[in-house]
């Protein structure tokens, strides 16, 4: 199974590289890795999405909170949460039919042309890894030349909604309102 890991790291030279260097000697694949600052510029979150089962994924999130210089780790994937990411997507699209269909599915992923030549476009899609994947297999046909991803970005909902009885109440960070 996916899960999105969400770690809090001291943001000194080095910090990243022994995180990954823990997921690497335990033999953990890690699929993407995205680093930025938090509020406290003392302080970086490491979003890193990987596979495996829960006891797997327990034992990372023991062994990364045990690293010094780490202040806090998440398995995200476990509550309500969001989770974003973004392509930078070229496309051959002359003009006529070509780039016109290119902005018609521009137009329905909600993506941005960025930039813009005689023969292609930069296009720019966001959103959960499903819709980006199936954006670019839309435009695959077409003919992309490059694509640049980033890594998953992912934070906690605000409010959830939880059934007890049939009824559901809104809970938000964890009292009921």
């Amino acid at each position: 199974m996916r899960h999105t890991l969400s770690i809090i790291v001291a943001d000194q030279p080095g910090e990243l590289s022994r995180i990954v260097g823990l997921f690497s000697a335990r033999g953990f694949n890690i699929e993407t890795i995205s680093v930025g600052e938090t509020l406290d510029p003392r302080w970086s979150r490491v979003t890193i999405v990987t596979r495996g089962d829960d006891r797997t994924i327990e034992q990372i999130v023991k062994q990364c909170e045990r690293l010094a210089r780490v202040r806090e780790v998440h398995d995200v994937t476990t509550r309500p949460h969001i989770e974003r990411e973004m392509a930078l997507i070229t496309v051959e699209a002359s003009a006529g039919a070509a780039r016109q269909e290119v902005l018609s599915l521009v137009n329905v992923f909600r993506a941005k042309v960025v930039d813009i030549s005689h023969s292609q476009l930069i296009v720019e899609a966001s959103g959960n890894k499903e819709k980006v994947d199936t954006f670019i297999e839309l435009l695959r046909p077409i003919g992309i030349t490059d694509i640049t991803r980033t890594g998953h970005i992912a934070i906690n909902r605000l409010a959830t909604v939880e059934e007890r009885n049939g009824d559901e109440y809104l809970l938000r960070q964890g009292r009921e309102s």
